[in-house]
C-alpha cells in the first residue's frame, strides 16, 4: 500500500548555510524508492508517494540520507496527505485570519512537541492568536511574521521539533498531494 506524504525540512533555504538544490532533493527521494516526487519552489518541502514505512521511520531515514548525500543536517517531519488535509481543513483560526501569508501552521514532530507549546495558551497575545492540536499549532500573526512575538516564542519553545509554513504554502502543498 502506498500513500502520499509531505516532508517538511526545517531551516532549508532560509539562510545561506543550509541550501539544497531542489533537483538534488528530488533525486535523493527517488533514489530512496519514493515515486511521484515533487518539490515546491525552494521551500524545503517535498510531496511524494511512500511505501510501507511509517512516517517516523521515514523521518529518520530521510535525515540520515540528506546528511550523508547532501551534506546538510536538518530535521525532517513527515505528514501523511490525510493529516495535511486535516491540518488545512480543520484550522480553528480561519474565521479570524484574513491573510493566508500571516497564518502559520507549525508542523510538530509528535504530541510531545505539541505539549511543549501548551504554555503559550496561557498568555494573552492580542491581536495575535494561537491554537494547538496534536501535531500542529496554528499561529495568527496579523502584523507580520517578522514582528510577531508569538512566532518568536513558539519557535523557541518548539526548537527543532517543529517547523512552520504559512497557510498559502500549506494549501499549495495540499494541491501537490491531491493532484496524483
Amino acid at each position: 500500500m502506498t500513500d502520499r506524504r509531505v516532508a517538511f525540512l526545517r531551516g532549508i533555504n532560509v539562510g545561506t548555510a543550509k541550501r539544497i538544490a531542489m533537483a538534488d532533493l528530488r533525486t535523493l527521494f527517488e533514489d530512496l524508492g519514493h515515486t511521484k516526487v515533487r518539490t515546491l519552489l525552494n521551500s524545503g518541502n517535498v510531496a511524494f508517494t511512500a511505501g510501507k514505512k511509517t512516517a517516523s521511520d521515514e523521518e529518520a531515514r530521510l535525515e540520515a540520507a540528506i546528511a550523508k548525500r547532501l551534506g546538510v543536517t536538518t530535521r525532517v517531519t513527515v505528514l501523511t496527505g490525510k493529516a495535511l488535509a486535516a491540518a488545512v481543513r480543520d484550522n480553528p483560526l480561519l474565521s479570524v485570519a484574513k491573510d493566508p501569508s500571516r497564518l502559520l501552521i507549525m508542523v510538530l514532530k509528535d504530541a510531545k512537541a505539541a505539549a511543549q507549546l501548551k504554555p503559550l495558551l496561557k498568555e494573552l497575545w492580542t491581536p495575535e492568536m494561537v491554537s494547538i492540536r496534536s501535531r500542529v499549532a496554528y499561529l495568527w500573526c496579523p502584523n507580520g511574521i517578522a514582528k510577531s512575538k508569538l512566532w518568536a516564542t513558539a519557535n523557541r519553545f518548539a526548537g527543532d521539533t517543529g517547523t512552520a509554513r504559512n497557510l498559502a504554502t500549506m494549501a499549495k502543498l495540499l494541491a501537490l498531494v491531491e493532484e496524483v
